[in-house]
C-alpha cells in the first residue's frame, strides 16, 4: 500500500523547502491551483454525501408507511451495505496511516477531547447492548423473518466497535496522504451515521405511535388500522408471546436514545476529521492548553448541589409521569401528571435562564482575551448548538400559536404557554453563555506569570532578609545589569507573588458553578423526553388545533433535534467548565 500520490508529497516537500531556497523562478500559481484542487476534492466528497443521504432518507421515510411498497428490510439492506463499506474503508485507513510515516504530520489538539471520546464510548456500550437485545428479539422467531433482520444488528455491532476504535485513535489526525479517498471515506462514514440515526428515530417514532394507539383501541381495531395505512414492522406480524421475547423487545426500544446520540456524536467527530484533511497547523498560533479536570477543587459546591437536586427531582417527576400518563387512562391523573411536568420544567428553565444571564454578565468583567484562532471543533460546536436549537424553537412557536388561538383556556394551557416561552428564552440565553465561554482563552496555569514574577519565583527558598540584603546601595560595586534587575525585587513583592497563585479569581469560581449547574440541568432535560416524557403527544390543545396527522409529524421531525441539543450542550458546558 502506497503512502499517497507523488504530487501531494512533492508539493508538500516544495512547500517545506521553499523558505530556505533561493530559486526565484518558482511559479506563483502553484499554491492557488493546490487550493482550488483542495476545494474540488471537498466538493466531490460533499456531493457523494448528499446523494447517499437523500437516498437513505427516501428509503427510511418510505419504509414508515404501509401503502408504499418499501419494507423495513429494504432499509436494513441499504444500511448494512453502507456499514460494511465503511468498515472496509476504516481498516484501509488505519493500515495506510500506520505504514506511512508521513501520513500524519500534525494533530489538532482541539479535536476529539477526552470528554467527547469518553461520551462516545459510553453511548457505544449501550448501543452494543441494544444490538444484543435486537439479535435476541429477532432470533425468537427467525423462521418468519427475513435474514437481513438478524444480519443488520450483527453488522451494526461490528460497525460500532470498529468506528469507536477508529475515532478514539484518529480523531485528532490531520491526514496528508490519499486526500481525496480520505475525504470521500469520511463523508461516507458521516452519511452512514446519519442514515442509522434517521432509521432509529423513525423506528422509535413508529413504535411510540403504535404503543399510544394500541393503548386507546382494542386489539382488533389496532390490527385493522395497521392494515389500513400505518406501517408495522415485520416482527409485529410474528408471535412474541414468551417473556424473554417481550424483555428483548422492550429493552432495545428503551436503549434507542443512546444509539441515536452515538450516531450524532460520531457524525460530529467525523466532520471535524474531514475538515482537518490536508490541514497544516501553525504551532506558534495553535496553542495547546493542557487543562486538568478538577471537579471538586476550587468550587463552592453550590452549582453541583443545586444541579443534583434538579436531577433527582426530574427523575422523580419522570417516573410519576410515566406511571400516571402511560399506565392510567383516567383524565384526572393525566391532568395531574401534565401539571406536575410543566411546573417542574418552568422552575428548572427559569433558574437556568437567570443563571445564564448572570454568567453572561460575569463575562463582561472577564479580562481574558478572545480566542480568534482557527478551530474547526469550536466552529462545529457553535453551528450544532444554533442549528439543533431550531427544533425546540419550532415546537415552542407552534405551541404558542395553538394555545393563543384556541378556546377555552384552562390552567394546563397557561402552564404550557409559560413552558413554551421559557423554553425559547432558555435556549437563547444558554447559547449566548456557551458560545461566549467557548471563545474565551483558557486561564493561564498557576506557575505561568510575567517575567518579573518568574524572577521572584526563583527566590522561593531564599531567606526574605537575604533578599533585602541583596538590594544594593548607590555605592555598590555590582554591575549595572545586576543592580537594575535586583533593585526591583523587594520582600513585599516576593510575599505578594508567592501568595497570589493560591487565590482563584471570583469570576472563574462563579463561572464554574454556573457551568456545572447548567450541565446537570441539561442532563435531566435530555433524559425526560428521550425516555418517554413527551407532553406534546399527551396535551390535547395542539392535537385539536393542528390535527392528528400534522402535529405528530411536526413533533417527530423537530423533537430529535431538541433532544440532541441537550446532550451537545452537556458536552459544550463541560468544556466551558474546564476552560473557566
Amino acid at each position: 500500500m502506497g503512502c499517497g500520490h507523488k504530487d501531494d508529497k512533492a508539493s508538500l516537500a516544495s512547500s517545506q523547502i521553499a523558505p530556505f531556497s533561493h530559486q526565484p523562478h518558482q511559479p506563483p500559481s502553484a499554491p492557488a491551483s493546490k487550493e482550488v484542487w483542495k476545494k474540488g476534492g471537498r466538493m466531490f466528497s460533499i456531493l457523494l454525501a448528499v446523494h447517499l443521504a437523500l437516498l437513505a432518507c427516501t428509503l427510511v421515510s418510505s419504509g414508515a408507511f404501509e401503502k408504499i411498497a418499501v419494507h423495513d428490510y429494504d432499509v436494513f439492506f441499504l444500511l448494512t451495505v453502507m456499514m460494511l463499506i465503511v468498515i472496509v474503508w476504516i481498516i484501509f485507513y488505519l493500515m495506510g496511516t500506520s505504514r506511512c510515516p508521513d501520513a500524519i504530520l500534525c494533530r489538532d489538539s482541539h479535536a476529539g477531547p477526552i470528554w467527547l471520546r469518553g461520551g462516545l464510548i459510553l453511548f457505544a456500550i449501550f448501543s452494543l447492548v441494544m444490538d444484543v437485545f435486537k439479535i435476541g428479539y429477532y432470533s425468537s422467531f427467525y423462521s418468519c423473518l427475513s435474514a437481513i433482520k438478524i444480519i443488520y444488528p450483527i453488522v451494526q455491532a461490528i460497525f460500532v466497535v470498529v468506528q469507536t476504535y477508529f475515532l478514539w485513535v484518529s480523531a485528532k489526525d490531520c491526514v496528508h496522504v490519499h486526500l481525496n479517498v480520505t475525504r470521500c471515506g469520511l463523508m461516507l462514514t458521516l452519511t452512514t451515521n446519519l442514515a442509522v440515526w434517521m432509521s432509529a428515530v423513525t423506528d422509535e417514532s413508529v413504535h411510540k405511535a403504535h404503543s399510544k394507539l394500541k393503548k386507546n383501541v382494542t386489539d382488533e381495531l389496532f390490527r385493522w388500522l395497521l392494515k389500513a395505512g400505518m406501517r408495522s414492522s415485520s416482527a409485529e406480524e410474528c408471535n412474541c408471546n414468551s417473556q424473554i421475547c417481550q424483555i428483548f423487545k422492550n429493552g432495545y426500544f428503551w436503549l434507542y436514545p443512546f444509539n441515536i446520540e452515538y450516531s450524532l456524536f460520531a457524525s460530529a467527530m467525523v466532520y471535524v476529521m474531514w475538515k482537518n484533511v490536508g490541514r497544516f497547523i501553525d504551532h506558534h498560533s495553535h496553542h495547546i492548553h493542557r487543562l486538568k479536570f478538577r471537579l471538586f477543587r476550587r468550587t463552592f459546591f453550590v452549582g453541583i448541589v443545586l444541579g443534583l437536586i434538579v436531577l433527582v427531582s426530574g427523575l422523580g417527576v419522570l417516573i410519576l409521569y410515566e406511571v400516571q400518563v402511560n399506565s392510567s387512562p383516567e383524565f384526572s391523573k393525566k391532568s395531574q401528571a401534565l401539571t406536575m411536568y410543566y411546573i417542574f420544567n418552568i422552575v428548572c428553565l427559569g433558574l437556568m435562564s437567570l443563571v445564564c444571564i448572570g454568567g453572561s454578565v460575569i463575562y463582561r468583567f472577564d479580562k481574558r482575551d478572545m480566542d480568534r484562532h482557527k478551530n474547526p471543533t469550536r466552529t462545529l460546536d457553535v453551528a450544532l448548538l444554533m442549528g439543533a436549537a431550531l427544533g425546540q424553537y419550532a415546537i415552542s412557536y407552534y405551541s404558542i400559536v395553538a394555545i393563543v388561538a384556541s378556546t377555552p383556556r384552562d390552567a394546563i394551557s397557561a402552564l404550557n404557554l409559560t413552558y413554551a416561552l421559557l423554553m425559547i428564552a432558555q435556549h437563547t440565553f444558554q447559547n449566548i453563555f456557551v458560545i461566549e465561554g467557548l471563545h474565551r482563552q483558557p486561564p493561564k496555569e498557576d506557575h505561568k506569570h510575567s517575567s518579573h514574577q518568574k524572577d521572584l519565583y526563583g527566590l522561593t527558598f531564599v531567606n526574605i532578609n537575604a533578599v533585602s540584603l541583596r538590594v544594593p546601595d548607590s555605592g555598590s560595586t555590582l554591575s549595572a545589569s545586576t543592580a537594575s534587575a535586583s533593585e526591583t525585587i523587594h520582600p513585599s513583592d516576593l510575599v505578594r507573588s508567592l501568595t497570589a497563585p493560591k487565590k482563584m479569581n471570583w469570576r472563574r469560581k462563579f463561572l464554574r458553578e454556573i457551568s456545572m449547574f447548567l450541565l446537570l440541568s441539561n442532563i435531566i432535560l435530555w433524559i425526560m423526553p428521550a425516555f418517554g416524557a413527551r407532553p406534546q403527544f399527551d396535551n390535547d390543545t395542539e392535537l385539536n388545533f393542528y390535527g392528528d396527522s400534522m402535529w405528530p409529524a411536526i413533533v417527530d421531525i423537530c423533537l430529535p433535534f431538541g433532544i440532541f441539543y441537550r446532550m451537545h450542550a452537556v458536552a459544550s458546558l463541560l468544556e466551558v467548565y474546564i476552560m473557566s
